[in-house]
């Protein structure tokens, strides 16, 4: 359990003067589609892959649920085309073979996903200045999956805020200042830099296990608060993912500004978000090492027009 705390809710006003200020719009050209993925370099990735150390493999993605529950009211299709029992329908002699098929709802709570830069707007427009009108029923055109379908590779950073508090989780809409973020930085020895695929660690696998294996979303998540957006920012990152959805939810009840890591970081800063991460194997597996930093693999599904796709990121230590 957590302590309340009072925190400071932003205007509507500051968050509209906020979204300009951190806007990156133009910044990498008038085509771009990347935005803070710009960041991460050749070198970074060189430099990451000498923080292996003893080799260790750590997913960082839940199983694709297929039952409805409270946390994934629309669950993954999973079914046969062919089981054991079906294993020569090929007509090939000799020919054995299962098979299934795979459907899924992207954006969902449940669901370890990545948001490409085309899944959220603000007054009509997505990253870079491009229009809504861009993503059509058939899918988008632009800032879709496929601006990072090389992968993303380099240095990982966990910042375990829950374990800074000194608690298993940090309850639903807490919301993480800048001191907490600097607070963990001291405290596990590091510092976040250019090109840094970011996590933030709110102790929610502790959560889910102690609910039994799932959270109902009424409970709410923690996330960073909006004054974080500018520290994300100045410290260039390229990645940010989280154990939530990297804002507090429900949220603040900010009029027009209801997710606003989502919706200023994606939409106005180019900022790749990694929602759902099972962060907790991780946490552990850092914290016996006294090691944040790790090198991070991502390779995403190439969906032509998708505005996300489930991932399961790969930490090596």
């Amino acid at each position: 359990m957590t302590e309340e705390k009072d925190v400071r809710v932003p205007s509507e006003a500051e968050l509209d003067k906020l979204f300009e200020a951190l806007s990156n719009w133009g910044e990498w050209g008038p085509k771009d589609e990347r935005g803070m993925l710009n960041h991460l370099l050749p070198e970074h990735r060189a430099a990451a892959a000498a923080l292996v150390v003893d080799g260790l493999g750590v997913s960082l993605a839940h199983d694709l649920g297929t039952v409805p529950s409270a946390e994934n009211p629309y669950p993954a299709q999973h079914h046969m085309l062919a089981a054991g029992d079906a294993r020569d329908d090929s007509g090939i002699p000799g020919y054995e073979a299962s098979r299934d098929f795979i459907g899924a709802q992207v954006h969902g709570l449940g669901v370890t996903h990545i948001d490409a830069l085309c899944h959220m707007f603000v007054r009509g427009k997505m990253y870079n200045g491009y229009p809504a009108s861009e993503v059509r029923s058939d899918g988008a055109r632009l800032n879709t999956v496929l601006s990072f379908s090389d992968g993303i590779v380099g240095r990982g950073i966990l910042l375990d805020v829950a374990a800074t508090r000194g608690v298993p989780y940090l309850q639903g809409n807490e919301a993480i200042t800048i001191d907490e973020l600097e607070a963990t930085e001291a405290r596990q020895n590091l510092r976040v830099g250019v090109g840094d695929i970011l996590m933030i660690g709110s102790g929610r696998c502790a959560w889910r296990a102690e609910c039994g294996g799932a959270l109902d979303p009424a409970n709410g998540m923690a996330g960073l608060h909006a004054d974080c957006l500018p520290w994300l920012r100045e410290r260039e990152i390229a990645v940010l993912g989280s154990d939530g959805i990297s804002d507090p939810m429900p949220g603040l009840g900010i009029p027009n500004w209801p997710f606003p890591v989502h919706q200023i970081g994606i939409t106005g800063m180019g900022l790749h978000l990694i929602d759902n991460l099972a962060l907790g194997e991780l946490a552990t597996a850092c914290a016996e090492r006294e090691r944040w930093a790790f090198l991070f693999t991502l390779g995403s599904i190439r969906v032509p027009g998708g505005t996300g796709c489930p991932v399961n990121p790969i930490a090596v230590l």
